[in-house]
């Protein structure tokens, strides 16, 4: 069958309802005759008066009782399952109570079944007591032994069939399912049907009451035979219903441990199976927002932050660390806010943003935050990063070129040295950033650089670390008076190529 989430409701109906009535019918109707077969011919129940006409009386009443059975079981059929069709005609998304009415139809169909099977004990009994009492209870008992069985052999069935229905029934459900049918009681009515109902009957056979020959050769394979074919079907049933199900799972998590996080797993069994499939779904739910959540965090903070928060813990506090600093800042913010809309203002900031990232990152850089239009960048925390003041000061004339192609202009400084790396706040709001000497210098030289020719200056300092090729990009310049500091700092540029 399709996927059931697939097909319209219909559809699913018309198909489920094909094989349910015949699988229930023939279930049935293929208990009773084994049933009377087995009293009428080959168990030695004890009979008074004629033999022949208690097995005609039988056989009449047994045609008739077949009759009312039929028309019964249909009725009932259709009564319990009423919600589920006018449910699945309508195409709507399944309530609770339509679950509730899907996950319980195969327990309303064994026990219309049941229902039949304990009337024909009772017309049978009757109808037998007046020959003799004790072949009557004899009858009884067989009676109700094959109701045992075929009620077992029914609610499998029905259960099995049901499964896209109910599968389509659990779209959506927070709820796991009910545990109607364990899966310790499938097994051990499997065992009763295939193992313990046959030897009951041979132990009948064997020692009948009263003087009455034992059960024969006959007899004896009959049982065999039944309890073979009829325990391997239900054994065989059992252990479907809870190795089909675990089979999905398992295929579920090969697909997570590809790294997939869309997977989810029907959920159609009223068992501690059910809940595992259930189980399964919420977990794949709960991993799923905790990537989202991931993403989003390591879009707030950036994707190093967002690693090590995740691997390390997150506490107050920071660590001396050296690091190379890049800030960015757009030159004119003010009359670009004035000179066009928001609307294209968020735009083009977006657009420079979007081209610092891109760069910052790919020199192994780290965007520690935006402030308003500008951007501060960080090279050696949180992660370390080997040669930071190399990568920050190419990465500066990287962004340098890149944001020429742009309609905004902008002003970059770079400084390199000590500083305190940590989360900063409080414990119920805090943030990752640096804090030092380096990060101040780099925003007054971004200042200084907005007046500049090229708009990008450097603390000469940085070049005494850098590489010896980077060092030949930059030309060192005059020493000036950074806005509150009390030496002068020498001034780097990069060299007209």
């Amino acid at each position: 069958m399709r996927d059931p989430v697939l097909v319209t409701g219909a559809e699913l109906h018309r198909l489920t309802r094909r094989r349910m009535t015949p699988a229930l019918l023939l279930s049935n109707l293929g208990g009773a005759v084994v049933v009377f077969v087995f009293l009428a011919f080959l168990l030695p129940v004890q009979v008074g008066g004629d033999p022949g006409e208690q097995r005609v009386v039988n056989g009449v009443v047994f045609v008739l009782f077949m009759v009312g059975a039929l028309l019964y079981g249909h009725w009932s059929g259709d009564r319990a399952a009423a919600p589920m069709v006018a449910w699945l005609r309508s195409d709507e998304p399944a309530t609770p109570e339509i679950r509730r009415s899907v996950l319980y139809l195969p327990l309303r169909e064994t026990r219309a079944a049941g229902t039949i099977w304990v009337a024909s004990a009772l017309v049978f009994g009757l109808l037998n007591a007046p020959f003799n009492a004790a072949g009557a209870s004899d009858i009884v008992l067989t009676i109700v032994l094959g109701a045992f069985v075929t009620c077992t052999i029914a609610y499998l069935l029905a259960e099995r069939i049901l499964r896209p229905v109910v599968s389509r029934a659990m779209v959506g459900s927070d709820e796991p399912p009910p545990v109607l049918l364990g899966v310790k009681p499938r097994l051990l009515l499997a065992w009763g049907v295939g193992t313990g109902i046959p030897l009951i009957g041979i132990g009948m056979g064997i020692y009948p009451w009263g003087d009455v020959d034992p059960l024969g050769r006959a007899g004896i394979l009959f049982l065999v035979v039944l309890g073979v074919v009829v325990g391997l079907g239900a054994i065989t049933a059992a252990a479907g219903a809870v190795s089909d199900p675990v089979r999905s799972v398992a295929g579920a998590l090969r697909k997570v441990g590809d790294g997939r996080l869309d997977v989810t797993v029907p959920v159609y069994d009223a068992s501690e199976v059910g809940r595992l499939q259930s189980g399964f779904n919420a977990m794949m739910e709960g991993l799923r927002e905790r990537a989202q959540l991931q993403d989003m965090f390591g879009r707030q903070v950036g994707d190093a932050v967002a690693a090590r928060a995740l691997s390390h813990g997150v506490q107050l506090g920071g660590e001396l660390r050296d690091v190379a600093v890049l800030f960015v800042d757009v030159v004119g913010s003010t009359s670009l806010a004035v000179s066009v809309g928001p609307t294209e203002v968020v735009q083009r900031l977006n657009e420079f943003f979007s081209v610092v990232i891109d760069v910052v990152h790919s020199h192994g850089g780290w965007v520690n935050k935006f402030e308003g239009d500008a951007a501060l960048c960080i090279f050696g925390a949180p992660l370390d990063c080997d040669d930071a003041p190399t990568r920050a000061l190419a990465a500066a004339r990287d962004l340098a070129g890149r944001l020429r192609e742009l309609p905004i202009d902008a002003a970059i400084g770079v400084s390199a040295g000590p500083v305190v790396a940590g989360n900063v706040g409080a414990e119920r709001r805090f943030e990752y950033t640096v804090i030092g000497d380096p990060v101040n210098i780099a925003a007054r030289l971004t200042e200084l650089a907005k007046s500049s020719d090229g708009c990008v200056l450097a603390d000469a300092a940085v070049l005494d670390d850098a590489s010896a090729e980077e060092v030949l990009c930059w030309q060192r310049d005059e020493a000036v008076l950074l806005r509150g500091r009390h030496e002068k700092t020498e001034l780097a540029r990069p060299r007209d190529r």
